[in-house]
């Protein structure tokens, strides 16, 4: 499948057409919530966000949230859900439809950054040095993408075919002098069941 633009739109019209009610309870991502219990909520950026479960677990948490996807469905179906959790949680939330092949983030503004499962269309360390961009002095910069050989059986996954971050390459494309990394690894998929995911937590010196 080609991870286009117009590709990924029909991708999430269909599994919200068809899925929303079990799309609308899916639990933000297990490292992003164990990453980020240990922050003092402030400024986060979700890039690649997609039906937002990560953006209003944050939201509701009481970190101010710029959650950005270039799939408008997904978005309208991440606004609307916030929307019936209230304004305390919609308020914090700014929903920006654009496509992080080439979206920067402000500099040095965010105090966590989370790109999750991200498609990369084209360079993964450029896309890495791109976001780490937005990460403050002293924040935390957390990447996770799907592996598409598990390392422990060689067998192909159902990220086979695809370009996501590896931690190979996130480590290469962040300067060792700016950045410490609490978490550089691969790590076997136990609430899926299959397949492997790279995991990079880093934080920015100050």
């Amino acid at each position: 499948m080609t991870m286009d633009r117009g590709a990924w739109e029909d991708r999430w019209s269909q599994a919200l057409r068809e899925h929303g009610d079990r799309i609308a309870t899916m639990p933000p991502n297990a490292m992003l919530r164990g990453v980020a219990t240990e922050l003092r909520p402030a400024r986060a950026l979700d890039a690649g966000c997609g039906h937002g479960a990560e953006t209003l677990w944050l939201a509701a948490r009481g970190w101010t949230v710029t959650a950005v996807d270039f799939a408008a469905a997904a978005l309208a179906h991440a606004r609307s859900t916030a929307e019936t959790l209230g304004t305390d949680i919609a308020d914090r939330v700014e929903w920006v439809e654009a496509d992080l092949t080439t979206w920067t983030p402000r500099p040095e503004y965010y105090d966590l950054v989370a790109c999750l499962y991200l498609h990369v269309a084209g360079s993964v360390p450029e896309t890495v040095q791109r976001l780490a961009t937005g990460v403050a002095p002293g924040g935390t910069l957390l990447l996770v993408g799907h592996r598409p050989i598990d390392p422990a059986t060689g067998a192909t996954t159902p990220a086979a075919g695809q370009v996501q971050v590896s931690v190979d390459e996130a480590v290469a494309a962040l300067d060792a002098s700016r950045w410490t990394f609490d978490i550089a690894e691969d790590r076997p998929r136990a609430a899926a069941g299959t397949g492997v995911d790279a995991v990079i937590c880093a934080r920015r010196r100050r």
